[in-house]
C-alpha cells in the first residue's frame, strides 16, 4: 500500500507531465498506423521526386527522434551517440530541400517585363518648348 500512497501523493506536474507524455505516444502510435496502413511504393507513386524526397527525410527523421527518446529512457545520453550526428545529416538535407521548394515558388523573372518597367520608372517626359523646337526644326528641312 505504501507505493500506491506515494503515487497519489505525487506532485501534481509530474502527473500533468505523464499524462501529455502518454497521449503524444497514443497520437504517435495512431500516425505510425496510418502511415503504414499505405504501401510505402504506393505512397511515393502519387509525388513528385521533391515531395518523395520530404516523405523520406521526415520518415528518416522521426524514427531516428524515437531512437533518441528510447535512447533517453534506457540511461544512454543521446548526444553522446551516433543519433546526434545522424540527426544534424538529415537537417542538413531537410535545409536543402527546403532551399529546392523555395526556389521552385519563386517566380521566374521576365527580363522583358522587368526591362519594360524600369524604362518605362525612369522615362522623364521632354519639356514643352524642346518638342516645338523639334518640330519646328523638321518642317524647315
Amino acid at each position: 500500500m505504501m507505493a500506491a500512497e506515494e503515487i497519489n501523493d505525487s506532485p501534481v506536474e509530474i502527473h500533468d507531465y505523464l499524462s501529455a507524455f502518454a497521449n503524444s505516444i497514443d497520437a504517435a502510435d495512431e500516425m505510425l498506423k496510418n502511415m503504414m496502413s499505405v504501401s510505402r511504393n504506393e505512397l511515393l507513386q502519387k509525388l513528385d521526386p521533391l515531395e518523395q524526397a520530404k516523405v523520406d527525410l521526415v520518415s528518416a527523421y522521426t524514427l531516428n527522434s524515437m531512437f533518441w527518446v528510447y535512447l533517453a529512457t534506457q540511461g544512454v545520453n543521446p548526444k553522446e551517440h551516433p543519433v546526434k550526428q545522424e540527426l544534424e545529416r538529415i537537417r542538413v538535407y531537410m535545409n536543402r530541400v527546403k532551399e529546392l521548394t523555395d526556389k521552385k515558388k519563386a517566380g521566374k523573372l521576365d527580363r522583358g517585363a522587368a526591362s519594360r518597367f524600369v524604362r518605362n520608372a525612369l522615362w522623364e517626359p521632354k519639356p514643352k518648348n524642346a518638342s516645338k523646337v523639334a518640330h519646328k526644326g523638321k518642317s524647315k528641312s
